[in-house]
């Protein structure tokens, strides 16, 4: 299909993208319906469009998404809108007007990740979302909770916390970037389970290097133990197709405002149905609550129009459709390595597996410091990444594009990793 039967058979596709009509956004896809995931993802036509929903710096090239990502217009445009609305006079039009809208939010979300409703809950960020896992559990002293140290600090630092309160012991097991296979990732977290071991807390996808987890393989071999398990989705949900029956597992807390596009301060937990009652939350509920989802939602006053707007957000999603996404961001992210691949003194620490990677690209040249090359890139070529660095196993940069990114930016970044790579420093 070449540019001009592109726009003749898709016409108004651009705007369908720029009104925040629902269903003006679900019709643009129709100029793609039946082609191939992995053809579609090189289809620039369609892409364009794509990024022409949102307001994003073009002079300066995000490579860092996975921290925190734009909303496209029709979100931001739904928050505005509702801001203004619960404004008018808050107590009543927040409290009785936008807030019951939450329970289409959580109806949306649960359909998504293939859930009961009553099994989610809306959050801030993947953080309080799994805090109020880890603080909630009835753990006592010696109970064994077994991580990685390539999880995520925040959730690393509260099992710290309930070791120094509660005398817990946490169990960090190390792993090879990438792993020679996912099996392997199983059995070093089996060969760390003693009788002691309680708890299971894993990345679904971790925010390093993107290496994917065999959850439901780790979840299986867990329940047979009595083993609960804890998922951080914070990078997977809606950045590549899964449900919860993929995973299995009991709790599952992600932050919304990566991969869903949704307003930044948005999140969502997962809490398997017969663990709500016995799960403590942060913030402490009425009594009458303790079997009801909602337990975990009584943060006190809190903006209706960040939550509200998730709704608008999920239909952006699922207007693009998450396959077509997840192989978007492979193909962006083989656009990049391939050209650096063969390049002596180049690492690449992420995974080429399909089934153990989707968006997230993990690079370091040896010889050169990340932090300094980070620098250098944005100083220089306004290419905006982020550095990460495990003591004493490696050190890099992640990069992380989105749907809005273009191949351009995409070459851009190769062009100057090449030539940094090729003369083995940063050019003075």
């Amino acid at each position: 299909m070449n540019r001009r039967q592109f726009f003749t058979s898709a016409a108004g596709v651009a705007a369908a993208f720029q009104n925040d009509s629902a269903a003006r956004a679900q019709s643009a896809v129709k100029a793609v319906e039946g082609r191939p995931a992995d053809v579609v993802a090189r289809d620039e036509d369609f892409w364009f469009n794509v990024r022409h929903a949102f307001v994003v710096d073009r002079n300066l090239i995000n490579l860092n998404n996975g921290g925190v990502s734009p909303s496209p217009k029709t979100v931001i445009e739904t928050e505005t809108r509702l801001l203004e609305i619960e404004n008018m006079t808050p107590t009543y039009y927040m409290w009785r007007i936008l807030d019951p809208g939450v329970e289409n939010v959580r109806r949306r979300l649960a359909r998504a990740f293939g859930c009961d409703p009553e099994e989610i809950a809306i959050t801030r960020n993947a953080s309080e979302a799994l805090e109020n896992v880890q603080f909630g559990m009835d753990l006592k002293a010696g109970d064994e909770v077994i991580t990685t140290n390539q999880d995520y600090p925040r959730m690393i630092s509260s099992w710290q916390q309930r070791e120094d309160r509660d005398g817990i012991v946490l169990k960090q097991i190390k792993f090879p970037c990438p792993p020679p296979s996912m099996d392997d990732l199983t059995r070093r977290i089996e060969q760390a389970i003693t009788p002691k071991t309680r708890v299971i807390h894993i990345c679904h996808m971790t925010n390093r290097t993107g290496q994917i987890f065999p959850v439901r393989d780790i979840c299986r071999m867990a329940r047979a133990r009595g083993i609960e398990v804890v998922v951080d989705g914070a990078h997977s949900f809606a950045q590549f197709p899964f449900k919860q029956a993929d995973l299995e597992c009991d709790y599952f807390g992600t932050s919304l405002h990566k991969w869903l596009l949704a307003p930044i301060g948005t999140g969502m937990l997962y809490v398997k149905r017969d663990k709500i009652a016995k799960l403590w939350p942060l913030m402490g509920p009425e009594r009458s609550l303790k079997n009801d989802i909602r337990k975990f939602e009584q943060i006190g006053t809190h903006p209706a129009s960040q939550r509200n707007a998730i709704t608008e957000a999920m239909t952006f999603h699922e207007s693009i459709g998450v396959e077509r996404k997840a192989a978007r961001f492979r193909y962006l992210r083989r656009r990049w390595t391939e050209r650096l691949r063969d390049i002596k003194g180049v690492e690449l620490l992420h995974s080429e597996d399909p089934a153990q990677s989707c968006a997230i690209g993990f690079v370091n040249i040896k010889g050169v410091d990340p932090v300094k090359l980070s620098g250098y890139l944005f100083q220089k070529h306004r290419i905006w990444t982020t550095t990460v660095d495990t003591p004493g196993e490696y050190r890099g940069m992640r990069i992380t594009p989105n749907v809005y990114t273009t191949t351009e930016e995409i070459d851009t970044f190769a062009d100057v990793m090449e030539m940094v790579a090729k003369k083995g420093s940063i050019p003075g």
